[in-house]
């Protein structure tokens, strides 16, 4: 791609203020037919926090296939939720959490691939583009969660807008996005300051999907690279008890379901066990799946031909028993 064309995806071209949500429009022909044009700004007056923030937004490309993308977005200022609108809505909405080792955020593997198989199915999908905790953020480390929790209210908030119920709202994470998504579930606390009206509705989502997910901040099971750039070279017992979702209280938290493959050598399996224990501990109704081979990060590419293309389909049938459709 285009140097040209990969800041268009990063900040949009031309931007366009419609009734409602902000929309931008990116200004590359060739993912003009097969990207949505529709985004949502996070934050109306810029990002909390963002005084000491000094990087520059970039999306690169990765995938040397023009048979699919592969993009990763870094540096990112302005959030935004990117929005997959189904022919068909069923009524449900998924805000998808890509992952990227709180380094980066991957665009397409875990968000908009992913997001075109929900949608499908008729569930309204959502895929963020988060800050990263290392940018300077004042935050710090939740300034990540800060994304989670705005997204999640802005789409409760404007339910009706997008023709899904408020008590539909699902989040799935992979990856590093896992844990931000586990962090998203578990938290009770609102981590920013009421910015308008969208921050009176509640930020915790009604159903959790954790993909391979950095669970843990804890040795020897921890992703290092996640800790790192999520806590720093040196973090404190402290941060790491705090930031590890296995350690966390899950009481009161909506159903959650796993997926992990055996053999992922990235974030190895235990991340899952353990907090699948911490969720029967806490009374969250739960599910697991985990595939004898599979490895990291295979998303819906990467699972075909291999035991893990079913995790979708089995996502679905799960929720089905709970009533929602997705």
């Amino acid at each position: 791609m285009e140097r040209r064309s990969l800041l268009g995806l990063a900040g949009g071209v031309a931007v366009a203020t419609l009734a409602g949500p902000s929309v931008a429009r990116s200004g590359d022909p060739q993912l003009a037919s097969t990207d949505p044009t529709e985004t949502i700004r996070l934050w109306p007056n810029g990002a909390p926090g963002g005084e000491g923030v000094t990087v520059t937004a970039i999306v690169s490309e990765r995938s040397t296939d023009p048979a699919f993308h592969d993009r990763y977005a870094q540096y990112t200022t302005d959030p935004v939720m990117t929005v997959f609108r189904p022919d068909n809505p069923n009524g449900s909405a998924m805000l998808l959490v890509p992952g990227g080792g709180y380094r980066w955020v991957v665009v397409d593997k875990e968000g908009f691939d992913v997001a075109r198989v929900f949608a499908a199915s008729g569930t309204t999908c959502f895929v963020l583009r988060n800050r990263l905790p290392s940018d300077g953020w004042a935050a710090g480390p939740d300034a990540p969660l800060q994304d989670v929790q705005r997204a999640m209210r802005l789409i409760r908030a404007r339910a009706s807008v997008y023709g899904v119920r408020q008590d539909r709202i699902a989040i799935l994470g992979a990856s590093a996005g896992g844990h931000l998504a586990g962090l998203g579930s578990a938290r009770t606390d609102s981590v920013y300051m009421a910015v308008d009206d969208a921050d009176l509705v509640g930020f915790r989502p009604d159903l959790s999907v954790l993909m391979y997910p950095v669970a843990t901040m804890t040795d020897p099971y921890v992703h290092a690279g996640s800790r790192s750039f999520l806590l720093g070279p040196a973090p404190t017992s402290q941060q790491i008890t705090a930031y590890s979702l296995e350690q966390m209280n899950w009481r009161e938290a909506k159903p959650a379901f796993l997926v992990h493959a055996m053999d992922d050598e990235a974030v190895p399996v235990e991340n899952s066990l353990q907090l699948l224990a911490t969720l029967k501990a806490a009374g969250v109704k739960a599910e697991a799946h985990l595939f004898q081979e599979g490895g990291h990060g295979f998303g819906i590419r990467l699972a075909q031909g291999k035991p893990g293309q079913v995790w979708p389909d089995l996502v679905r049938a799960w929720a089905a028993r709970m009533d929602f459709a997705l």
